[in-house]
C-alpha cells in the first residue's frame, strides 16, 4: 500500500475501471471526493496526513452506518446492501478494528491511570482511549464501553 490513502484510492480506481466494477468505482470516487474536500480546507500546498485521511474515511463510514439505520427504520432493506457495500470498500483503507475485549482492557487501564471514579469522568476517559486507538475503534463503541465501566 502506498503512503497516502488518497494515492492508493487513485490506483484502486484505475483497477476498478479496468475491471468494470461500477459499484466499487462509485464508492472510490466518493471517498476521493471526501478526501479532496478535506484537503481544500487546509492551507495552500498542505497535504492531509495519514491520521487526517483516516478521520475523513471514518466519518464517511459513520454516515453510511447512520444511513443504514434510517433505511431500516423506513423499511427500505433494498437500499441497505448498497450502503453496506460502501462501508466494506471504505474499510479497506482503515486500520483493522480493535476487538471489544482489547478495548475493554484499554478502558480499564485508562480509568486506573486517570483515577476516574464515576460518570463525571466519562469525557476524560473517552478522550484518553480515543487518543490511543487512533482510528481502530469508533467513538460510539468507546463511549459505550466507558459508560458501562464507570456506571456499573
Amino acid at each position: 500500500m502506498s503512503d497516502s490513502i488518497l494515492e492508493q484510492i487513485q490506483i484502486d480506481m484505475t483497477a476498478a475501471m479496468k475491471a468494470r466494477d461500477a459499484d466499487t468505482l462509485s464508492t472510490l470516487r466518493m471517498l476521493k471526493s471526501a478526501l479532496m474536500e478535506a484537503k481544500t480546507k487546509k492551507p495552500k500546498d498542505a497535504s492531509l496526513g495519514r491520521d487526517e485521511e483516516i478521520e475523513v474515511l471514518q466519518r464517511y463510514a459513520k454516515k453510511r452506518r447512520e444511513t443504514i439505520e434510517e433505511l431500516r427504520k423506513a423499511g427500505r432493506a433494498d437500499l441497505v446492501a448498497r450502503e453496506e457495500q460502501e462501508i466494506a470498500v471504505t474499510a479497506r483503507y482503515l486500520p483493522a478494528a480493535m476487538s471489544e475485549g482489547d478495548l475493554r482492557i484499554l478502558v480499564a487501564e485508562a480509568i486506573a491511570r486517570l483515577g476516574a471514579a464515576g460518570p463525571r469522568d466519562t469525557g476524560k476517559v473517552i478522550g484518553d482511549v480515543l487518543g490511543k486507538v487512533k482510528g481502530s475503534a469508533d467513538g460510539a463503541t468507546v463511549s459505550k464501553l466507558v459508560r458501562e465501566a464507570l456506571t456499573g
